[in-house]
C-alpha cells in the first residue's frame, strides 16, 4: 500500500537522523532502581520528583480508594462521574494553593495537557475572536497546543524576555489578553521571571496562566511551587499544576478566582468531554498533600536540593555544557544527535538511564542528556552517575 510504504519511507528518514524514538518496558516500581526490559538499571528520567511515585502511603491509599470508590469514574464529571473523592481533592487544592490566589476554587483535570487545553481555549472563547495569546517560545507542546486551538491570535515572545512581552502587550487591543508560560523549563531546567510577568500582565489587563508541572512539589518551602517560590499573589494569576510528577499519583488541576473556575466547568471541552479519571487516583492525592505538607516532605525537598548542588559541583566537563539550572532537571548539551545518542548509549551499557533528548523537542544542534534528579536518588547514585559524565566525556568524540 502507497499510505504504508510513505509512513516507511518516513521512519527511514528518522532512522537516518538518529531521531527515532523507542519504548522501554519498566517491570518494577518507579524508583531509581528499576528493572528495564529485562535488566536492572540505575534511572535518572523520571519526573517523581520527590520520591513519592511508589510511598506506601500513597499505595495504601490507592488500594483503599479502590475499595471504597470501585475501578472507574463511569462518566464525564458532569454527568455522574464527579465523586466525592474529587470534590475533596478539588478543596484541599484551592486550599494548599490559597496563599497566592484569590476566592480560589480548584479543578481536577485527567491531565496537565487535558489542563492547559482546556485553560486557553475556554478563555479565549468569550470574545468572539477578541483574544490574544502570548506565548513563552520555550513553552510545552500542551501550550502550544492550547493556544493554537484557541482561535486567539497567538504571538511568540522570546525566552525569558520581558522586554520584548512588554512592547507586544502595550501593542495589543485584544479585549482578552493571556500571557502563558511554564514556570520551570522542562528541557533547560530555567525559571520563568514570574514577578516581572504578573507586574506587566497587572499593568495591561492580562490574564498570566502558569503552568507549574516541574515546580509543583518542589518549590517553595512549603512545596506550594513557583507562587511561592516567588512569594506571588493576584488576581490574574491561573496556575495549573500537574499530580503525576512530584506529588507522584496522575492528573493535574487548575486553580483561579472561582469565577474562572467556573468558567471552565461551563465551556472547558476537555473537561466536559471526557470521562473523570478514576476517584482512587483522586483519593490518594490527599495521601500524597498529606505528604509534601509533612515534615517529611520539607525533608524530601531539602535532600533533593543537597542532590542538585552535589551534581552541579562533581561535574568537571571541559565540551559538553550544563545549562545553568538549580532545579531537578539538569541538561547536558552534547550537541549533534549522534553524539547525544552515543552518550547515552554509553550509559546504558554501565547501568546508567539517562535519555538522549533530540529535536523537535529541543532545537537542531541542541541534542542533550535530560537527567533529572529526585528526593529517592542517594548521593552514591549522584557520585555515580557524574564519575561515568566525567569519564565518557573525555573518551567520547562529541559533536560541536
Amino acid at each position: 500500500m502507497e499510505l504504508i510504504d510513505r509512513l516507511d519511507r518516513e521512519l527511514q528518514s528518522l532512522d537516518a537522523r538518529n531521531l527515532r524514538r523507542r519504548l522501554r518496558i519498566v517491570e518494577t516500581p518507579c524508583a531509581p532502581q528499576m528493572r528495564v526490559d529485562g535488566r536492572p538499571l540505575l534511572a535518572f528520567c523520571s519526573n517523581d520528583y520527590l520520591g513519592l511515585a511508589a510511598h506506601p502511603r500513597i499505595v495504601d491509599a490507592l488500594r483503599d480508594g479502590a475499595a471504597r470508590y470501585g475501578a472507574g469514574s463511569g462518566a464525564s464529571h458532569l454527568i455522574s462521574g464527579h465523586t466525592r473523592a474529587h470534590a475533596l481533592l478539588e478543596q484541599r487544592l484551592a486550599a494548599f494553593v490559597a496563599p497566592h490566589l484569590e476566592s480560589v476554587r480548584a479543578l481536577y483535570f485527567g491531565s496537565g495537557y487535558m489542563a492547559n487545553l482546556a485553560v486557553l481555549t475556554a478563555l479565549a472563547a468569550p470574545n468572539n475572536g477578541d483574544a490574544a495569546i502570548f506565548s513563552e517560545s520555550l513553552n510545552h507542546a500542551s501550550l502550544i497546543d492550547g493556544a493554537r486551538l484557541s482561535r486567539a491570535a497567538v504571538q511568540v515572545y522570546p525566552h525569558r524576555d520581558t522586554g520584548a512581552l512588554a512592547t507586544l502587550l502595550a501593542a495589543s487591543g485584544a479585549a482578552t489578553k493571556i500571557v502563558v508560560t511554564d514556570s520551570v523549563f522542562s528541557m533547560d531546567g530555567d525559571l520563568a521571571p514570574l514577578p516581572a510577568l504578573l507586574s506587566l500582565c497587572e499593568r495591561h489587563g492580562a490574564w498570566l496562566m502558569v503552568d507549574d508541572a516541574h515546580g509543583f512539589g518542589v518549590l517553595g518551602a512549603h512545596g506550594r511551587g513557583a507562587l511561592e517560590h516567588f512569594a506571588l499573589r493576584s488576581p490574574y494569576l491561573i496556575y495549573m499544576g500537574t499530580l503525576g510528577k512530584a506529588a507522584g499519583v496522575g492528573g493535574a488541576f487548575v486553580a483561579a478566582h472561582a469565577t474562572v473556575i467556573e468558567w471552565l466547568v461551563q465551556r472547558a471541552r476537555t473537561y466536559i468531554y471526557t470521562t473523570a479519571a478514576a476517584p482512587a487516583l483522586a483519593h490518594a492525592l490527599l495521601a500524597s498533600l498529606d505528604i509534601i505538607e509533612s515534615a517529611e516532605g520539607a525533608a524530601r525537598r531539602a535532600h533533593l536540593q543537597m542532590l542538585i548542588g552535589q551534581f552541579k559541583e562533581a561535574l568537571t566537563l571541559q565540551r559538553w555544557q550544563r545549562l545553568p539550572s538549580d532545579t531537578a532537571i539538569q541538561p547536558l548539551v552534547i550537541g549533534g544527535n549522534d553524539a547525544a545518542v552515543r552518550v547515552a548509549a554509553a550509559l546504558h551499557a554501565q547501568g546508567l538511564w539517562v535519555p538522549a533528548i533530540r529535536p523537535p523537542t529541543v532545537p537542531p544542534g541542541t541534542a542533550r542528556l535530560r537527567i533529572t534528579l529526585s528526593a529517592a536518588h542517594t548521593h552514591d547514585h549522584v557520585a555515580q552517575l557524574a564519575g561515568a559524565l566525567n569519564q565518557f566525556e573525555s573518551l567520547l568524540e562529541t559533536e560541536a
